[in-house]
């Protein structure tokens, strides 16, 4: 580790890891609950037209990403809502939109080819610069900052529209919340994992939390444990075995994930065994709020 703290590029690298691994579990446990597992994939893909306007307009490709995905993000809630769309089918023009729209821009850039988008969709932690750092901490505190400030609506969202509508919260404004944050979340993390794989960042600490605990708050805390966790493991791994930084983050998640299957099916069984022929399987402890079957929270 001292080798790598010896490095300014690795100290960036490190900083960014740090944020990204943070910042992009605590989203993306409100898409889990949401059954919106897949939304960074759509915006991550719509990055990529961003980025290339970036280039197009000589303009930083992170700033342009920021707005596009942003853009993009309202849209799937238009299209959604307006439109009669489900979200799967929603999320599929993205997935297209967003991809033509990025090989069409970087053609036009001057000076670039499809190979600049390289960095963009496998990450390239070790190119960060200072600018770079000093953007994705920005990005990170409005994420931070909006989710700690509607936590308690979108928690309500979350779990059930028709609960929250009834509550009289704005679903619709809360909504565009949600899928505006996470685009947020894909630019600032875009740079470390990749668009191609910020989603698994996203998705598989919560996944791997929600095996052990059954309260949300331990899962979002768990689950942010475990993204800052991978991120400095996968970057430390990707120095010094020489293998690409994004994937090595995303694998190490994966086998938490897998990690922890196994230990909640231990805990569970534990727990079962201790309650004895009194108790249930399915009765959930004292104090805490029962997830489904899916791995959610019932309401």
């Amino acid at each position: 580790m001292t080798e790598m703290l010896q490095l300014d590029f690795m100290r960036r690298a490190l900083l960014a890891a740090v944020l990204v691994g943070m910042v992009a579990p605590v989203i993306g446990t409100f898409l889990v609950q949401r059954r919106l597992a897949l939304l960074g994939d759509g915006i991550g893909h719509v990055a990529l037209t961003g980025v290339a306007l970036g280039f197009l307009t000589s303009t930083s490709p992170v700033v342009t990403a920021a707005i596009v995905s942003a853009i993009g993000a309202g849209l799937i809630e238009l299209v959604r809502v307006r439109a009669r769309t489900s979200g799967d089918v929603a999320l599929a023009l993205l997935f297209y939109g967003g991809i033509a729209g990025g090989v069409l821009l970087i053609g036009l850039a001057p000076g670039t080819t499809t190979a600049t988008l390289t960095a963009y969709l496998f990450g390239s932690v070790s190119t960060v610069s200072s600018g770079d750092i000093a953007m994705v901490a920005v990005l990170a505190v409005l994420v931070l900052g909006t989710v700690g400030y509607f936590g308690r609506e979108l928690f309500v969202l979350c779990q059930d529209e028709e609960t929250a509508r009834a509550h009289g919260l704005p679903v619709r404004m809360l909504s565009l919340v949600i899928a505006v944050t996470a685009a947020l979340t894909v630019v600032l993390a875009m740079r470390v994992v990749g668009v191609l794989l910020v989603s698994a960042l996203m998705v598989v600490p919560v996944a791997a939390a929600q095996q052990l605990s059954r309260s949300f708050r331990v899962t979002l805390a768990l689950a942010v444990a475990i993204g800052v966790a991978a991120a400095l493991g996968g970057l430390s791994t990707a120095f010094y075995a020489d293998v690409a930084p994004g994937a090595a983050i995303v694998l190490l998640a994966l086998g938490v994930f897998a990690a922890a299957v196994a230990a909640g099916y231990l805990l569970r069984s534990a727990r079962g065994a201790a309650r004895g022929p009194r108790g249930t399987a399915g009765t959930p402890a004292a104090g805490t709020i029962p997830q489904t079957e899916q791995g959610g929270i019932t309401s």
